[in-house]
């Protein structure tokens, strides 16, 4: 058995209900051509929010807040070790599905905001943070610019911490470029890559 197969611990517990209405099990099967979806995590804890569970928490809510973003579904949240391997911190990772009719750069110039609202600092790459809103996924979409957005994420389908928890909201997800499902793309990870979901609280 791979060794990022991850551990069986209790599955994270729904956010506040005022903010996502988490649907059931079967809603995960509809299909995801449309989906859009984020990957969030962080792993530093934050002054105000506490450990980076909590501060995730805030920020989802955060993206909620104004309306025009809605957050149909979220995963389970998942502890990972950092990729490429080193002494930080292990992460908390998920990934949101939401729904919006704000375009990609849009959506993405408010995930950025959202950052730095909750004190994300942009240094060097790979470096430990207190949080991460990543745009993975935009529907079918193909958005790609020199130097600026890119989408699908370029990196997605190499990443256990983005691919485990985005099939928990979307289980017949298909990559739009390389056309694998989310179970082909999860059988190619690397076997070195550290995740395990989190233990409720």
């Amino acid at each position: 058995m791979r060794s990022f197969v991850i551990q069986d611990r209790p599955y994270f517990t729904e956010l506040k209900a005022c903010l996502v209405s988490m649907l059931t099990s079967s809603d995960t099967n509809a299909s995801s051509d449309d989906a859009i979806m984020i990957a969030f995590g962080a792993n530093l804890p934050t002054e105000e929010y506490g450990a980076p569970a909590q501060t995730l928490k805030a920020a989802l809510q955060r993206l909620a807040k104004d309306g025009d973003i809605s957050i149909d579904l979220v995963s389970s949240f998942y502890e990972t070790a950092p990729v490429p391997i080193s002494d930080q911190p292990w992460y908390v990772n998920g990934v949101a599905r939401l729904s919006t009719d704000m375009s990609a750069h849009d959506l993405l110039a408010r995930l950025h905001e959202v950052e730095a609202e909750f004190g994300r600092v942009r240094r060097e790459r790979n470096a430990a943070r207190v949080i991460d809103l990543d745009l993975i996924a935009y529907g079918r979409d193909l958005v790609q610019e020199e130097g600026g957005i890119c989408v699908p994420h370029p990196r997605m389908a190499e990443r256990a911490f983005v691919l485990l928890p985005l099939r928990d909201v979307a289980s017949d997800w298909v990559h739009p470029v390389s056309g694998q499902s989310i179970n082909e793309l999860i059988s190619k990870l690397p076997a070195d890559q550290q995740i395990r979901k989190q233990a409720e609280s």
